[in-house]
């Protein structure tokens, strides 16, 4: 049986390649951190959307990013559009370390649960710029990981080398282009209330901003490809 563990958020990505891994593996499940972060909704959303995929979700909590408190995604006091108080080339929503340590966590997780395939939505081509989302870092922890576990477990990054707009027609070819729109979080300011074409959001924060603009060219090439 091919098992599969899906680091989920329950944003639009990790969403998507939820959707990715039920059509290709025998067997799904995800897993998704409370971090600390600052707005609950999306690990709601998370839950919420497992369940209507009917698959298997667990969370875990850390204490240690509420610790460090020094990104905008933790810290209220922080603004969300600006640049990251250490890391000043990089956004404030940047969180050191983070995908490092969600990653280390699925796969010992993975190899608690007997799964050799782990799922992750980062991308390096539409992001916000963190250095942890790129193809060369995934791969130097996979190497890393299964040296020191003996394990064999890989990495799969399907939208790695994906715009926006190719993820939601990514998200359309899975299955789960609704539930995108309808149930994924991905708005930095929590906002979980206001429903546009693209999904719920502020509509002015960069990840709001970055789905907008992903799901215009998207309208814009399925109507191209019409005529």
């Amino acid at each position: 049986m091919k098992k599969a563990l899906v680091v989920f958020s329950g944003g639009q990505d990790s969403t998507t390649c939820l959707g990715w891994a039920k059509n290709r593996f025998d067997y799904v499940e995800s897993i998704t951190f409370d971090y600390g972060q600052k707005h609950f909704v999306e690990i709601a959303q998370a839950c919420k959307i497992a369940g209507v995929l009917g698959v298997k979700n667990t969370l875990l909590s850390l204490d240690a990013f509420s610790q460090l408190n020094d990104s905008a995604l933790i810290n209220g006091n922080l603004d969300i559009s600006s640049s990251h108080s250490t890391h000043t080339n990089l956004p404030a929503s940047f969180v050191p370390n983070r995908n490092a340590i969600f990653f280390t966590l699925a796969h010992a997780f993975a190899q608690k649960q007997g799964i050799n395939n782990i799922i992750i939505g980062v991308n390096q081509t539409d992001y916000s710029g963190y250095p942890d989302c790129r193809e060369e870092f995934v791969k130097a922890l996979e190497l890393a990981l299964n040296l020191g576990s003996e394990a064999n477990i890989i990495f799969h990054y399907p939208l790695m080398h994906l715009t926006k707009a190719q993820t939601f027609t990514l998200s359309e070819e899975e299955g789960v282009l609704e539930l995108v729109i309808d149930e994924s979080h991905t708005c930095y300011n929590g906002d979980h209330t206001h429903k546009h074409a693209w999904g719920y959001g502020c509509g002015e924060c960069p990840a709001c901003i970055l789905r907008r603009i992903g799901w215009e060219e998207f309208v814009k090439n399925n109507l191209s490809s019409e005529y």
